[in-house]
């Protein structure tokens, strides 16, 4: 079917744009409805993670569309000029074929930074995840490395569109391979602490949280679908480290004792967190400022709490911050929330506690491994709970 409508055709095409850019679906729906009725016209969105049903109807003619698109990571940048281009739209202040041309060039914007940029941020943030994980030096180093190893396969298999899901499994591998080898010929080190923190960026922490947050707020399709899909890739992800495990474990070399860098390395990495996970989600220089202030105040604030009061509360806690924190900025500079919500939330998010609960159960260990998985549903729901919160102590004047 030919749709002629031109307010059909951006419509369909702006909910495309934003599914790619890691919109959520309680944010799409909401923001889509939003637009859809300022132009008069009657509208249902309905999204999951891989497609999307829209039904329009205006005095004139009505169509039902489904579309397969596949949720990508979040850019902060293309999400900011898409927010302002629908603001503009909203208001009636730009044509719809204005409008269409203005979106197809920035979804076609090549990204401000540079691969090389790109890869080193990631590298970084597995740095700073290793220092969190109280590694030493040389564990924090490797670390790093198969950070960038995991780039280039990233590189790799976005470049040759190679099978979806295969990357995983492969960046698990490499990350035990590498760990492995370097605890076998260089220097003694935690290989177990190195694979963890290099795939600190492919492991699905964040859309757990995502998906339990489509959950609360009963986008159960989505939801469902977000979760079982961030589960699948982490098993999948953890199935290429435990094969290496088995066939080069003997390579293990733990130092003995292990002597963890110390305390005032964490608050360096926490200072440089916020920018390399702003680049790792493509945030404009002038985001840096508030994503850093509204990721310290988070890890600050569960850092203060999970002494006294456990990771629950301390989780529970500091995503309220992080979401005060971000729809406060959403009220005054009047930009989307998720600006500053996402590079921030992934240092709070749960994901680290799923993949050590698989490695407990790989080792046998049942207790513990139920324990962890346990543990990483109740913070995921603690940070939940903390966002909803954070949007009725602080009500966000954007949806997105």
């Amino acid at each position: 079917m030919t749709i002629k409508n031109k307010r059909f055709l951006f419509l369909i095409e702006a909910a495309m744009v934003l599914h790619r850019y890691g919109t959520p679906s309680h944010r799409l729906e909401r923001s889509m409805w939003k637009v859809a009725t300022s132009m008069g016209i009657t509208s249902v969105f309905l999204y999951t993670p891989t497609a999307l049903v829209i039904s329009l109807e205006d005095d004139e003619s009505e169509c039902t569309v489904v579309r397969r698109a596949d949720s990508g990571q979040v850019d902060v940048d293309k999400l900011i000029s898409l927010d302002d281009l629908l603001t503009k739209v909203e208001a009636g202040t730009v044509s719809i074929d204005r409008a269409r041309k203005e979106m197809v060039r920035i979804d076609e914007a090549a990204s401000q930074f540079a691969g090389w940029v790109y890869g080193l941020a990631n590298s970084v943030a597995c740095m700073v995840v290793a220092v969190f994980f109280q590694g030493s030096a040389d564990e924090i180093v490797m670390s790093g490395v198969v950070g960038l190893f995991v780039v280039a396969l990233e590189s790799i298999h976005r470049r040759w569109q190679l099978e979806p899901g295969l990357l995983e499994p492969v960046s698990g591998m490499v990350a035990a391979v590498t760990g492995l080898m370097a605890a076998h010929f260089l220097w003694p080190m935690d290989d177990r602490l190195v694979a963890l923190a290099g795939l600190i960026v492919l492991i699905p922490g964040l859309r757990v949280t995502i998906g339990l947050t489509e959950l609360a707020v009963g986008h159960l399709s989505a939801g469902v679908a977000r979760l079982a899909g961030a589960l699948v890739s982490l098993a999948t992800m953890f199935v290429g480290v435990a094969l290496v495990w088995r066939v080069a474990g003997g390579w293990r070399w733990i130092p003995d004792p292990h002597i963890p860098v110390p305390l005032w390395w964490s608050w360096i990495a926490l200072a440089v967190s916020p920018i390399a996970f702003a680049i790792v989600f493509r945030a404009g220089y002038r985001q840096w400022p508030i994503i850093a202030a509204v990721s310290i105040c988070g890890v600050a604030t569960s850092w203060t709490v999970a002494p006294i009061w456990g990771a629950e509360i301390a989780s529970f806690l500091a995503s309220l911050a992080v979401g005060c924190g971000s729809n406060l900025y959403a009220r005054i500079a009047d930009r989307p929330a998720m600006v500053a919500l996402t590079p921030s939330m992934l240092i709070l998010v749960p994901g680290s506690l799923g993949y050590r609960s698989l490695a407990a159960l790989s080792d046998q260990q049942t207790i513990e491994g139920i324990q962890f998985g346990f543990a990483m549903l109740v913070v995921g729901l603690s940070i939940v709970g903390g966002l909803l919160m954070a949007n009725l102590v602080v009500p966000p004047r954007r949806i997105l």
